[in-house]
């Protein structure tokens, strides 16, 4: 499975678990840091884990892909990071995600393929 494909399924297991306004952002071929950022906005910590513990469960067990690496979700973060290597999923608090800017910030170096609102 390609990155792009990997991603279309990310934006859609969240879409799946109600989250909000997922994007996803197509970095190649400039950037090194990822292929895709998925990025998308949950309404609570709560709703953060539930979305990320999904994803995680659903491309574990139906793709046999694992992420490298989960950072947030605890406490009152607000953010949740998930690498998989070449996708980085950001899922968000709208307020996190509104001062972060991640769309803005990456506007330049990035295009839009997929956008859920």
């Amino acid at each position: 499975m390609d990155t792009l494909e990997l991603s279309r399924i990310i934006a859609e297991l969240l879409e799946d678990k109600k989250a909000e306004d997922i994007l996803v952002l197509d970095l190649r071929p400039e950037q090194v840091i990822a292929d895709f950022f998925v990025i998308a906005t949950g309404n609570s910590d709560r709703q953060l884990r539930a979305l990320a513990d999904w994803v995680k469960t659903e491309l574990r067990d139906k793709h046999g892909v694992t992420p490298y690496r989960v950072e947030g979700g605890s406490g009152e973060s607000g953010w949740v990071l998930m690498d998989y290597g070449t996708i980085m999923v950001h899922i968000l608090m709208e307020e996190r995600r509104e001062y972060y800017d991640l769309e803005g910030l990456w506007r330049s170096e990035s295009k839009v393929i997929l956008n859920i609102k």
